[in-house]
């Protein structure tokens, strides 16, 4: 396992140096899901397979930028699904984007997850591990060009950010009045549209919820279990959180296809608590 947490420092820091120095525009190119990719999506994607391609455990990588699965090495035992350049969109009005990896052992779904991280490119450059044999998640931060360790992450049971994810007009009327509701105890929004700052701001503040619905345009999510969704919820699990797709854990949740999404809800206690209530009650 450190061999793949070591690749992905390595590509973090070329994926740094790529989004300071590199064209940020758009290609001519679209992802399996339709979206437009800029030339840092590319690139990013290029150099993580690359690194990766240099770890003996891994056995077959697959990129949200890519259809299906790459073969690697016969004797690998890992499957890496990633996300390389996360909110890639983002990068024109400088705002923190980020890359996700999930691990698994046998077959690509929630319940086989073993570790993932996610790196933070921002003011600063973070990275945040989680293992399903440790109960720990430790945060580490680029200092000149070696990480460093930061801390410990660990959620209150309670915290006070609301990120809510997804056009508000297509939201069903179950959702929209839990939001609602959230806001008039208090809550504070943050949300930048980027899903690993947005997710990496709730683990540092204590807590809160991160949420994308099934909304009437996307009734299946927009967020894709192997890249997205399951990482963030080994690391909100490790961290004392807990991460649902309504009123089931998501990690008991197995894609049929690389690519399939589902909604999610990421957050402290008491947040999983009342949305598990809200959904079950629907």
């Amino acid at each position: 396992m450190n061999e793949i947490f070591e690749a992905v420092k390595t590509s973090a820091r070329r994926i740094q140096h790529a989004i300071i120095s590199e064209d940020s525009g758009y290609s001519q190119n679209q992802n399996q899901s339709g979206e437009d990719q800029l030339k840092l999506d590319i690139l990013s994607d290029q150099i993580i397979e690359e690194e990766l391609r240099k770890v003996p455990s891994i056995k077959t990588i697959s990129s949200e930028e890519k259809e299906g699965y790459q073969h690697l090495n016969d004797s690998g035992v890992y499957t890496v699904c990633y996300d390389p350049l996360d909110g890639s969109s983002l990068i024109d009005v400088n705002l923190s984007v980020g890359s996700i990896f999930g691990i698994y052992e046998g077959e690509p779904k929630g319940e086989n997850i073993v570790a993932s991280c996610y790196v933070v490119y921002g003011p600063r450059v973070e990275a945040v591990f989680a293992q399903k044999e440790s109960d720990e998640v430790q945060m580490i931060r680029l200092h000149e060009d070696a990480f460093i360790d930061v801390k410990t992450i660990n959620l209150e049971p309670k915290g006070v950010i609301n990120a809510s994810g997804a056009t508000q007009q297509n939201w069903p009327a179950h959702h929209k009045a839990m939001i609602e509701q959230m806001f008039e105890e208090g809550y504070i929004l943050r949300y930048s549209g980027g899903m690993v700052p947005d997710l990496h701001q709730i683990l540092l503040k204590g807590g809160g919820l991160f949420s994308y619905p099934a909304t009437s345009d996307k009734p299946e999510g927009k967020l894709r279990m192997l890249f997205e969704v399951f990482p963030f919820a080994l690391i909100f699990e490790k961290a004392g959180g807990r991460a649902v797709e309504g009123t089931k854990d998501v990690l008991s949740l197995s894609p049929r296809h690389p690519h399939d999404t589902t909604p999610c809800f990421f957050g402290s206690d008491s947040e999983i608590e009342r949305v598990v209530a809200t959904y079950g009650d629907r």
